[in-house]
């Protein structure tokens, strides 16, 4: 059976001429969206890249009070749900709903898990007093400049952290409509969207974790 049916079926909306035109034309919305995505974290990227060539020691000695395991764990939890996703969209063409339902769910809840050590992350830098601009009082650092290298870390980290957010309340209405039924061979154009910017979410992380983590 095709990806997509040729005849008009219900999934298809009254404006296309069959499934091959809507999934194509969901595609090419979705790479859009995501080049535009990547053109906003392009700017934080280029204010880190600037203020870096700026304060390289502040960059190297700030880095240190991040959690290198915990945000490496992260990164193997973030690519592990990468797999896991595109096992979905595999199980969704392939008919196999009960797979597609599983994979969502370890998807989502890896996602979580990312979210759980990330907020410990936060809540051990705000014990310490280790907050973005004026709100910095951390004492173990005292570089006057510090405050942008976690103005940066924040704004980065949290952005990230909203797409998680964003991408688990996706996945979870994949999952609803998929106990629906609503999935097969023939129509599976949003579980494969929403892949796409899941891997988008994974894709960033990995970029960050070595610019914010790893600075030598």
């Amino acid at each position: 059976m095709a990806n997509h049916s040729t005849t008009q079926t219900a999934h298809v909306q009254h404006h296309f001429v069959d499934g091959d035109q809507q999934f194509d034309t969901a595609k090419l919305g979705m790479w859009v969206f995501l080049v535009n995505e990547i053109l906003f974290f392009g700017g934080l990227f280029m204010a880190y890249i600037v203020y870096r060539a700026w304060y390289p020691e502040l960059f190297t000695e700030a880095a240190l009070e991040l959690n290198t395991f915990w945000g490496a764990v992260n990164t193997i939890v973030l690519i592990g749900s990468s797999l896991t996703v595109a096992m979905a969209i595999r199980s969704a063409q392939k008919n196999q709903t009960k797979g597609l339902k599983i994979n969502l769910l370890i998807t989502i809840g890896l996602a979580i898990v990312f979210m759980v050590i990330k907020g410990f992350e936060y809540s051990h830098k705000f014990h310490l007093g280790i907050f973005p601009g004026q709100f910095y009082s951390y004492e173990g650092l005292q570089h006057a400049q510090a405050p942008i290298f976690f103005s940066i870390y924040y704004m980065m980290t949290g952005i990230h952290a909203l797409h998680v957010i964003i991408g688990i309340g996706l996945m979870m209405w994949i999952y609803v409509r998929a106990r629906r039924g609503e999935f097969g061979s023939d129509y599976y154009t949003p579980v494969e969207m929403t892949g796409l910017y899941w891997h988008l979410v994974d894709l960033i992380w990995i970029f960050l974790f070595p610019l914010l983590y790893l600075i030598e």
